[in-house]
């Protein structure tokens, strides 16, 4: 019997793991020897990861949740580790697999590698050259002690061979996160606020903004938003706001009659704004793979990425977080001269499959 133990500490990080569950389950039912638990750290405390959310992604509860939310950054890595070292003596398995780059990524693959349980990453290899990001750590760390990768794209498996991994330790599978959109594309519902529901296709922007970088220096941000909502011409821009940068806006008093902030909405919710939207503007990674695939435009404010085949092959343009940068992006968007999804290798909705495959291979 091959036990895999699950790690997710954030909400993507469920959207990653909740596919490779459905094909685990699938080979389960029809009688291999296969099963997993899965471990929520509880890095993330997130009021809108109820019943609901894990019956959205067709998943069970976790079977263990850590509780290991808030603190500074080493106080959270602390508690993890310890709360998964407790876990891994009372339930140890052949294999940990980690996804993603957050604290918990981190934290548990360190904490299994002591206990001599080997560790898989999903989405390892990716790089985005900027050590100011928590994650770039998160990633490099995890990546030196990790036992067999699972990557995204071919620069992925570059980053890895350059750092003397061999090929055989290297699986290119594509992307979990795509699988999980394009099994719940048909399923994608609007907003229950009337004023979501009723918005016209392609007549609005989505906009998120979370990093440190773009929502901690107020002056910043208010530069930020002014140069948006001047850009934005007559589209209104439509922000699911984090309550922590909900309060830095409140205290700048920043308000348009085209802005719109929105309670944190849930997956299928969010992802019906975008897949509906003239463009997204955003700075988080794995929404410019969602808005790739959906074909939707998509503009990043950060100055790097990690995820660069979604500039070569899908519809990411990297503006920077210079305010001044925006306005030619929004000139182009608004024209409609923007680029085509081209299509990115093994994208396909299968990828989880062929991790589960390649697990029982190794491990079985």
């Amino acid at each position: 019997m091959l036990n895999i133990t699950l790690v997710a500490g954030a909400r993507p990080n469920f959207m990653k793991v909740a596919p490779i569950i459905h094909a685990i389950r699938h080979r389960k039912e029809a009688g291999e020897p296969i099963d997993y638990r899965l471990v929520h750290t509880g890095q993330h405390y997130d009021r809108k990861m109820s019943g609901d959310f894990f019956e959205q992604l067709e998943i069970p509860n976790p079977d263990s949740n850590l509780g290991a939310g808030g603190g500074s950054q080493a106080e959270q890595t602390a508690a993890i580790m310890i709360g998964f070292e407790k876990e891994l003596g009372a339930n140890r398995p052949d294999v940990v697999l980690v996804v993603g780059d957050v604290t918990s990524t981190l934290a548990c693959s360190i904490t299994s590698k002591k206990l001599l349980i080997p560790v898989v990453h999903v989405e390892g290899g990716i790089r985005s050259g900027d050590m100011s990001m928590p994650e770039e750590i998160n990633r490099i760390v995890t990546d030196s002690i990790t036992d067999h990768f699972f990557t995204t794209s071919e620069l992925a498996n570059e980053n890895l061979q350059k750092s003397g991994v061999g090929e055989d330790r290297i699986h290119f599978v594509g992307n979990t996160m795509i699988d999980t959109l394009l099994h719940k594309m048909d399923q994608l519902t609007p907003p229950s606020e009337a004023y979501l529901r009723n918005l016209a296709p392609k007549s609005y922007f989505v906009l998120t903004m979370h990093r440190p970088a773009n929502v901690d220096e107020e002056g910043k941000l208010k530069a930020m938003m002014e140069a948006l909502i001047a850009g934005a011409g007559d589209y209104p821009i439509i922000f699911p706001v984090h309550p922590r940068t909900a309060k830095v806006l409140q205290k700048l008093g920043i308000k348009h009659e085209r802005l719109h902030y929105a309670d944190p909405l849930s997956y299928l919710e969010f992802n019906y704004l975008v897949k509906n939207a003239k463009a997204v503007i955003t700075d988080s990674g794995g929404i410019t793979e969602e808005a790739s695939v959906m074909n939707v435009p998509c503009l990043t404010l950060r100055d790097n990425t990690e995820r660069p085949e979604t500039i070569a092959l899908g519809t990411n343009e990297l503006v920077g977080t210079d305010p001044s940068n925006l306005q030619p992006y929004l000139d182009r968007l608004k024209t409609g001269a923007w680029k085509e999804y081209q299509g990115i290798p093994l994208w396909d909705g299968k990828t989880a499959v062929r991790i589960v495959e390649k697990l029982q291979e190794i491990y079985g």
